[in-house]
């Protein structure tokens, strides 16, 4: 089952990586001006999105949850580039320098993932799409308190861990939403 979760977060992989691109095509690297407290508080905007939209049963706005969990993906490597090399005043990075940026954090994530997968046996599957989206909020209130102390933790991850297992969580939304989905 592993080599098929492997299979299936290269999948979403390709989804979520080909609007990272064409976005970069449409916007360049504006995003690179944000500091990452504002990305994560994106992050956390789309995440209350989704809770919003589960918890009403409706939504106003003809977009559904998928996009805001592929949103959450590529805003959460987007933060992890920016914690490593800390907001621009310009956008500084081409379509081809952010495209292996984002490999290199995805992949990282994957690798995460497929480490913490073999030792929990795969109970992402039998999680539900909501309680995907509630461990998101609460690690993203996790990032806001840990940027609120300037980076400093006590006994906890860091800012960085918790947005890998963010995309880790997003990509296990999106694969289960596809399997809906056939």
């Amino acid at each position: 089952m592993e080599a098929k979760t492997n299979e299936q977060f290269d999948q979403i992989k390709k989804i979520c990586l080909d609007i990272f691109v064409r976005k970069m095509q449409d916007y360049g690297s504006a995003w690179r001006i944000l500091r990452s407290s504002s990305l994560t508080d994106q992050i956390f905007i789309k995440a209350q999105r989704i809770r919003s939209i589960q918890d009403k049963g409706t939504q106003k706005i003809d977009e559904g949850i998928k996009p805001e969990f592929i949103g959450i993906v590529n805003y959460s490597v987007m933060a992890l580039v920016q914690l490593e090399m800390g907001h621009a005043s310009q956008p500084d990075l081409n379509t081809e320098q952010a495209t292996e940026k984002y490999h290199f954090y995805y992949n990282k994530a994957r690798d995460l993932m497929l480490d913490k997968n073999h030792d929990y046996s795969e109970a992402w599957r039998e999680m539900r799409i909501s309680s995907l989206a509630d461990i998101i909020l609460m690690k993203l209130l996790r990032i806001k308190q840990i940027e609120d102390n300037k980076g400093q933790t006590q006994i906890s991850e860091g800012i960085d861990a918790n947005f890998y297992d963010i995309i880790n969580y997003a990509v296990f939304a999106l694969i289960k939403l596809e399997l809906e989905n056939h």
